[in-house]
């Protein structure tokens, strides 16, 4: 029956990342201890060090690279905060590779986008500087929506009408993005006050985008949480999700529906580019206050990772996403007490990509044979059910 093939299919989907995620987390530790560090460790002891986990009940504590992770990541609100400032681009990143593979792309330009979203948000910015805030920021946010989204939207445009692979496509655009960056940091747009770090002239401070509450915390979270928010109730909700997510089941089916593909593909690399642009704007306006090499900071292709790992659905992209941000932020921590390198972390989100793509191959192996019947799904669609991807 179908609601018995999609509930089975739920559980597959929920279970499979998180068991390719266990099995990373196994193989990094022995990455770990080969290189000369201890994963993890029991202490019941006076270890008064803060990057141990106490265990209830007991005397004793955990150590090793592990519990520093999670007191690097969650063990305060300091480090909470750390999280969730990572963990913001992050979720508007893997919008632009989550979004395309529903029509059935694979998009990897996130990393690009993002930097054509910074640098049309900080040209707005500083061409708006005299202007109210809120409309300085609706005018940087417009401009990096508006860029990252052409930016994508030509990836679309070339696999739809002239055939080019989009995973290429989009992956040599990161490369053109990051170039342009160097180039306008380096030439027409750097400042003369920077001397050793090449970068761009600053926004005005008064219209930089706020903190939440008193905390370190910027706005550009809130803009992460609706967006995915808003992409979930596209995809999963409306007509448009629904066009969209019948291209991606079925191509040529759609095509003998009469579903518009080529406009559904240019309007979905958009919609997930301008995503990916959204972080740029919030990067520049929230963090660097400028554009610099810093803002080739692979978030995009963090975002990557969050995108598979939450199996392209945006609200579990949320909490991928924190849990991602969280492992960024303890990439110091480990340099310091472990005497580990700083890219460390990036070894571990390699890692668990690796596993989470080789998971793949086990989806249908679990789910079985079984299929949605046909019938029980045109009673479904004629009774004015949403079918659910």
């Amino acid at each position: 029956m179908l609601n018995s093939y999609r509930l089975r299919s739920t559980i597959v989907a929920i279970l499979l990342p998180i068991m390719a995620v266990l099995v990373a987390i196994v193989i990094f530790g022995g990455f770990v201890a080969i290189a000369g560090a201890e994963a993890i460790g029991l202490n019941c002891g006076n270890n008064t060090s803060p990057l141990v986990i106490n265990l209830p009940l007991t005397q004793c504590q955990l150590t090793g690279v592990f519990a520093a992770i999670y007191r690097a990541a969650f063990g305060s609100w300091s480090a909470w905060q750390n999280t969730l400032l990572r963990s913001a681009p992050l979720m508007l990143t893997a919008l632009c590779t989550a979004l395309p593979a529903r029509i059935g792309l694979i998009i990897i330009g996130n990393e690009g986008a993002l930097i054509i979203g910074g640098i049309a948000a900080l040209i707005v910015g500083l061409a708006l500087e005299q202007a109210a805030p809120l409309v300085a920021q609706i005018g940087m946010a417009a401009a990096g929506i508006g860029a990252g989204g052409v930016w994508i939207a030509l990836v679309g445009l070339w696999r739809h009408y002239r055939g080019v692979n989009e995973t290429i496509s989009s992956l040599l655009l990161n490369y053109i993005a990051i170039a342009l960056l160097n180039y306008l940091v380096e030439g027409p747009m750097r400042d003369p006050a920077s001397l050793n770090r090449p970068a761009s002239l600053p926004i005005a401070a008064h219209i930089a985008l706020a903190d939440i509450a008193n905390s370190r915390i910027h706005l550009g979270l809130v803009y992460g949480l609706v967006a995915c928010a808003i992409a979930y109730v596209l995809i999963q909700h409306t007509t448009f999700g629904f066009a969209v997510r019948s291209v991606g089941g079925n191509e040529r089916t759609a095509r003998l529906i009469g579903l518009p593909v080529g406009r559904l593909t240019i309007i979905i690399c958009f919609l997930a580019g301008s995503c990916a642009g959204l972080a740029g704007m919030v990067e520049v306006a929230a963090v660097h206050g400028r554009i610099s090499q810093a803002l080739n900071a692979n978030y995009g292709y963090s975002g990557i990772l969050v995108a598979f790992v939450a199996r392209h659905n945006p609200l579990a992209a949320i909490v991928v996403s924190t849990l991602l941000g969280g492992i960024i932020a303890s990439g110091g921590i480990l340099q310091r007490a472990h005497d580990l390198p700083n890219a460390t972390v990036l070894v571990f989100q390699g890692i668990m990509f690796l596993c989470v793509l080789a998971s793949e191959t086990f989806y249908d192996r679990l789910l079985g044979t079984m299929q949605p019947d046909s019938l029980d799904q045109l009673a479904e669609h004629e009774s004015g059910a949403t079918p659910q991807g």
